[in-house]
């Protein structure tokens, strides 16, 4: 049984802001009427694409600055600054802009907190199947993007070493697992 505990915002102040994302400090009291802080980072909600064909998962791989490497994910995305999106639109457009790759079938599997500790951005994910391939339409900032069709096992071999480890792309995973475990069992009632 969940149990709210409500803290109460009392003040806020901008810290830094840019085009794609802002942060803040709020002071907050507490339900015990300690005072304190919440350092909060305020991004738009993302959508992220497990694209699948048989037995191999579409895949990006992009250097990652802020822990200085390359890093094999999803391929995922927000809504240009200033703009809102819905989350199967956006997948849509971050799935052709990152891969090439058109999805005639884009099933929901799920949302993500992406990190509650620090931020109120979500994740939604889907499933991208019966896939064309094309062009991407990668922004400049994704130029040095790779893209390329991986067999689950070695998917599942890079997440057990750590190669893959970016948290999102981890959950997603799980996410289709649960999906694909629940579509087995309905189908055998």
């Amino acid at each position: 049984m969940e149990r709210s505990i409500l803290v109460e915002t009392i003040g806020s102040r901008a810290v830094y802001a840019n085009p794609w994302m802002s942060v803040r400090e709020d002071t907050v009291r507490r339900p015990n009427g300690d005072t304190g802080i919440y350092g909060v980072l305020d991004r738009a909600d993302f959508a992220m694409i497990i694209p699948m064909d048989g037995d191999r998962l579409h895949m990006v791989e992009q250097f990652r600055y802020p822990i200085a490497r390359r890093c094999w994910e999803f391929p995922a995305g927000t809504p240009t600054p200033g703009h809102r999106a819905d989350p199967i639109d956006l997948a849509h457009a971050e799935l052709r802009e990152e891969t090439g790759l058109r999805a005639t079938n884009m099933s929901y599997l799920g949302t993500l907190d992406a990190a509650p500790t620090l931020t109120a951005q979500r994740g939604h994910v889907y499933l991208a199947t019966d896939l064309t391939a094309g062009p991407p339409q990668r922004e400049p900032e994704e130029q040095d993007m790779r893209s390329a069709w991986l067999p689950r096992s070695t998917v599942e071999s890079m997440i057990r070493t750590g190669e893959i480890a970016t948290a999102g792309t981890v959950a997603a995973y799980t996410l289709l697992l649960l999906h694909e475990s629940h579509a087995r069992s309905t189908s055998a009632e």
